[in-house]
């Protein structure tokens, strides 16, 4: 199931039932897990990982050298967890020193032109649209959703079950649980259809949209805000989440 065009370096580690396309490099300290599918043309440059049951799409390239003038040639990895897809012509960049690796969990849908820069770091279940731009040190959480054509500035956070439309620059921490489209970026209430098609309570989705109307739909500064939700609202997880992401944001949220 590896076809005769392909380059594969002697370091490089290949589990069972692996497959590789023409033109495929495979190069140094490359570990291949069980049942993987590697494109055409794609290439894994090299410290990079793969768990089991991952697709590579046609042309895309990882772990490549981070676009950081600060790096200066330490061994650090990328690291794709099991069941992930990767589309054509997709790009994740190796780490930095910052954290050594840029990872991406397990299945995950990254499309087609995506590109991840250095010490990115993406949850499961993540879903990122084409031609979407992520600079370095961004972190996605759990089931978060980008579409198409993102922009997302270095440092920027997203939270687990976010929902980010179509053609935003995304210069703020996206706060969990929430909806956010546009340049420059604004809130439009909650994910509501993603926290139904998840399972979400009634009553969990209820009282975030209290949270969500305490933060972002009334005259209370943000210290107002959070004492007022630890007051009035329920202690469910969701809300300690959606505090807590808050309450830590280092870029701010979207007004």
């Amino acid at each position: 199931m590896i076809h005769p065009t392909a380059l594969i370096d002697p370091s490089a580690e290949l589990g069972e039932g692996v497959s590789i396309g023409p033109f495929a490099i495979i190069g140094p300290q490359v570990t291949v897990g069980d049942r993987c599918r590697i494109g055409p043309r794609a290439t894994l440059q090299q410290n990079v990982r793969l768990a089991e049951d991952v697709l590579i799409g046609d042309g895309s390239v990882l772990g490549g050298d981070p676009q950081d003038l600060k790096y200066n040639g330490e061994e650090t990895w990328v690291e794709i967890g099991q069941g992930t897809i990767i589309r054509e012509y997709s790009t994740i960049n190796r780490g930095t020193s910052a954290t050594f690796k840029t990872t991406v969990g397990a299945r995950c849908f990254i499309m087609t032109y995506v590109h991840l820069a250095h010490d990115c770091h993406v949850g499961d279940d993540v879903a990122i649209a084409n031609a979407t731009q992520c600079a370095g040190h961004v972190t996605i959480h759990d089931r978060a959703i980008l579409s198409g054509l993102n922009a997302v500035h270095q440092f920027v956070t997203i939270g687990t079950y976010s929902f980010v439309g179509g053609g935003s620059r995304v210069n703020q921490d996206i706060p969990p649980y929430v909806k956010a489209v546009g340049n420059p970026m604004e809130l439009y209430g909650l994910n509501s259809l993603g926290l139904q098609r998840a399972g979400f309570s009634g009553e969990t989705v209820a009282a975030l949209k209290r949270a969500y109307r305490l933060f972002f739909n009334s005259d209370l500064n943000l210290s107002q805000a959070l004492e007022r939700a630890r007051t009035d609202l329920p202690p469910f997880p969701e809300i300690e989440r959606f505090l807590a992401f808050v309450e830590s944001s280092e870029r701010g949220v979207p007004a």
